[in-house]
């Protein structure tokens, strides 16, 4: 194997080199760098909390994507540019598909800014310096949810029938009513759509998710 790599090395096809050993360690040591990171954000802190498994698909493979975009892109020296042109197309996603948590929409931004950091950096940070920056984001991180005691808002959305309860009148009868039938104690609710032809109502109950203490 060694054999057949050195082989390879300096060799080309189409103009490009079919093997460099220095950036090709590069990126492995890179990628499993940046992949212990993201797992620690998304599967160590964030999925025990919410267990929602389609958020944490999409964080590790969009961290995954974007980082082997800005690796491999690296060489055209699009960088800033390209790490601001991310950060905008995600923003755009944002107010043009369903409505997506603030929390988890802040976690989708946490694992592309890590990304575009570990895979942009260069000569000009130490190592020291990148270990230190992603600890910190690690380290706040697990310190808002874990640390601090700061209570975990969920939420459920649910279609309602008693469409007579949603005028603004009414909205304690209306609290009382969500909390007596669904067995939770909300802390607030939000109308998210009215639909008059099957006199219903798309409703979303917030409240804070009990933790296991065992």
């Amino acid at each position: 194997m060694v054999l057949l790599l050195t082989l390879l090395e300096g060799s080309e096809f189409l103009g490009a080199p079919i093997f460099d050993a220095d950036d090709f360690w590069r990126l492995l040591l890179k990628t499993f760098f940046n992949l212990i990171v993201v797992l620690i954000l998304a599967r160590g802190i964030y999925y025990p909390l919410t267990k929602n498994k389609d958020y944490l698909f999409t964080y590790l493979l969009i961290s995954l994507t974007v980082f082997v975009l800005c690796v491999l892109l690296d060489d055209v020296k699009l960088q800033l540019g390209f790490a601001l042109g991310l950060f905008a197309i995600f923003g755009i996603i944002r107010y043009r598909t369903d409505p997506i948590p603030i929390k988890e929409m802040t976690y989708l931004f946490l694992v592309i800014g890590v990304s575009v950091v570990n895979a942009l950096a260069n000569k000009k940070i130490s190592h020291a310096e990148l270990l230190f920056a992603n600890s910190v984001i690690i380290f706040i991180t697990y310190g808002m949810e874990r640390l601090w005691l700061l209570k975990h808002e969920s939420r459920k959305n649910i279609v309602y029938e008693k469409i007579d309860l949603i005028v603004p009148e009414k909205k304690d009868e209306l609290m009382t009513d969500l909390r007596s039938r669904t067995g939770i104690d909300i802390i607030r609710f939000e109308i998210k759509r009215i639909d008059f032809l099957r006199d219903v109502a798309n409703i979303s109950i917030y409240y804070y998710e009990k933790r296991d203490n065992s």
